[in-house]
């Protein structure tokens, strides 16, 4: 009474648990190496309540506490999928997903949605951007909606002596452009006049 119950062995603690047949049915084994259980099912239990907090059996493995934290620095490492209906950062800590070496994937049967309810919302790509939408539209609803970076053409009465190049200095200070699109898709800025000034053959479009 009010002692610990020691077991010794110079090689292992094995404790057998058999049924009415005399057939093993669970086995705890205490090694030098390792502490090894043999049973359909394992499960660790609150000392308060007997919540279960670990358990695992040939199907499954569930871990219910109410926090599983992993310390880590390369973090938790999945070989397949990961199943989750929800996935959140610390608090005042960025949630960053990443793919180093391959390209990330959202993919949704019925859609995929992007909010930032107090601030910006930014894409950034090294190479092209792709929008697609293949049976429905690209809308972009905003209070402004700026294309940045447009190359400039210059308007002539002949189609043949437009250029790229920006409005001579010496003319009056252009601040009306006209936005064209060349037949390929790529768009560019056109001073105003009174009708169209868009050219197919602008060397914008030529050599774009």
């Amino acid at each position: 009474q009010d002692s610990p119950l020691v077991l010794q062995s110079d090689r292992n603690v094995t404790v057998n648990a058999r049924n009415h047949m005399g057939q093993l049915t669970g086995q705890l084994t205490v090694g030098a190496d390792a502490v090894e259980a043999q049973c359909k099912r394992f499960e660790v239990r609150a000392s308060e309540g007997g919540k279960v907090l670990f358990s695992a059996d040939e199907d499954e493995i569930v871990i219910g506490v109410d926090r599983l934290k992993v310390t880590g620095t390369e973090g938790a490492v999945f070989g397949h999928s990961v199943e989750t209906p929800h996935i959140r950062a610390e608090p005042f800590q960025d949630l960053k997903l990443e793919s180093p070496t391959r390209s990330l994937v959202m993919e949704a049967p019925r859609g995929v949605q992007v909010n930032a309810d107090a601030g910006d919302l930014k894409a950034t790509c090294r190479k092209e951007l792709h929008l697609q939408s293949t049976e429905g539209e690209i809308f972009l609803n905003a209070d402004t909606i700026r294309l940045g970076n447009l190359p400039v053409g210059s308007f002539s009465s002949s189609s043949s002596s437009s250029s790229s190049s920006s409005p001579s200095s010496s003319a009056p200070r252009q601040t009306i452009y006209e936005l064209c699109a060349c037949p390929n898709g790529k768009l560019y800025l056109s001073p105003a006049g009174a009708g169209s000034t868009c050219q197919s053959s602008s060397n914008i479009c030529l050599w774009s």
